[in-house]
């Protein structure tokens, strides 16, 4: 008798099927899980931004214009998602500031503007 090795067709196509009901559950998790990072890097620039703003109003009695004058520069996991991040709107009377990061990349594209001002209001709230 002639013993046979390897696999057979069916047992092939079994593996294949698993692996691939297995990829189309893992690969939308997976993409929510790095937009979600992506975010999260955004969001906590965003809020060092806010603070080194509140700082810069106790020395000059007004907020910072952009960045440069706060001594910062968007770092590249932010800047590689997200424009005009972290764009800084100043108003003098009353002061106030508003930082805003849009989603440049297609991977943050269904994300959203995020926002946050002076008063700590963070849009959208839940995103936050």
């Amino acid at each position: 008798m002639k013993i046979q090795k390897g696999f057979t067709l069916i047992e092939l196509m079994i593996t294949v099927a698993i692996i691939g009901v297995l990829a189309a559950v893992a690969l939308p998790s997976y993409q929510n899980y790095i937009v979600k990072g992506n975010r999260a890097a955004a969001q906590a620039f965003m809020a060092d931004v806010a603070n080194r703003q509140k700082q810069y109003l106790l020395d000059a009695r007004s907020y910072a214009l952009d960045l440069d004058t706060l001594g910062m520069t968007v770092p590249a996991e932010v800047s590689k998602h997200y424009s005009a991040c972290c764009g800084i709107v100043v108003v003098a009377s009353p002061p106030s500031f508003t930082i805003t990061a849009i989603p440049t990349s297609s991977q943050q594209s269904g994300d959203g503007t995020l926002t946050l001002d002076s008063s700590g209001v963070k849009t959208p709230a839940e995103k936050w």
